[in-house]
């Protein structure tokens, strides 16, 4: 009987050490009217007329991306060959700012083989809730960078990164396969609104001009693999 009273009394012990996993799931298509209320409001305080300080930073690189590193993305695209890799050339433009809720301004812009992708980050001066703003669109590679920089490209996702609690997002949804797409129009203005910064911002920042000249520099670099995939010249006798 001791023996097993002993055993009973460890039962609930061993049970309270198994970790907790706390899930956080976001409704990126249909924010709620307090997230709602959240986002246009982290919008608003963004200055449309900034004053910027006389520190500023501008980068370049490329990353290579290689697909067995990741198993999720394995799972998600199927069978991937032994040799496929993946590069996007990227350039970044950060400016501080005076006078305003937000520290930073951060520009940057990626391009791989499919598709560029802007990026426009606000970081907040004095984080107590808010931390950080991001804004996103994307076009398809087949476009050139020069017109995409020219155009007023639609805002597809929206940010919120908020100190001690889940982010709030909202993205452009598209149909599923159970389905038709969920109705967005409420959330026009706010993704008008953010269409609008980040175009006001790429002009402001000097990225039409910027982007161009930094892509071209990275192109005189060697590509990834460039090396192996150049067949070698016959020798002349």
């Amino acid at each position: 009987m001791a023996v097993m009273c002993l055993c009973r009394a460890q039962a609930p012990a061993s049970q309270q050490q198994q970790p907790q996993v706390k899930v956080n799931v976001l409704n990126v298509c249909t924010p709620s009217p307090d997230e709602q209320k959240e986002i246009a409001s982290a919008l608003a305080e963004i200055p449309r007329k900034p004053a910027f300080s006389a520190d500023f930073e501008v980068d370049r690189g490329r990353s290579v991306l290689d697909p067995r590193a990741n198993p999720l993305a394995m799972a998600g695209s199927g069978a991937i060959t032994t040799d496929t890799t993946a590069a996007a050339d990227f350039v970044r433009i950060r400016h501080d700012l005076t006078g305003t809720t937000y520290l930073n301004v951060q520009y940057s812009f990626s391009r791989d083989s499919h598709q560029m992708v802007e990026t426009l980050v606000f970081r907040v001066r004095d984080p107590k809730d808010l931390l950080q703003v991001s804004i996103e669109d994307s076009a398809s590679s087949v476009t050139s960078v020069i017109t995409m920089l020219s155009a007023t490209t639609p805002t597809s996702r929206i940010k919120l990164e908020r100190f001690g609690k889940s982010s709030v997002v909202l993205a452009r949804c598209s149909a599923s396969s159970e389905g038709t797409p969920p109705d967005q129009s409420a959330y026009e203005p706010l993704f008008s609104s953010a269409s609008t910064l980040l175009s006001s911002y790429r002009a402001l920042l000097g990225a039409r001009r910027l982007i161009p000249e930094e892509l071209a520099r990275i192109g005189g670099s060697p590509a990834p693999g460039a090396l192996r995939k150049t067949t070698a010249a016959p020798r002349v006798k």
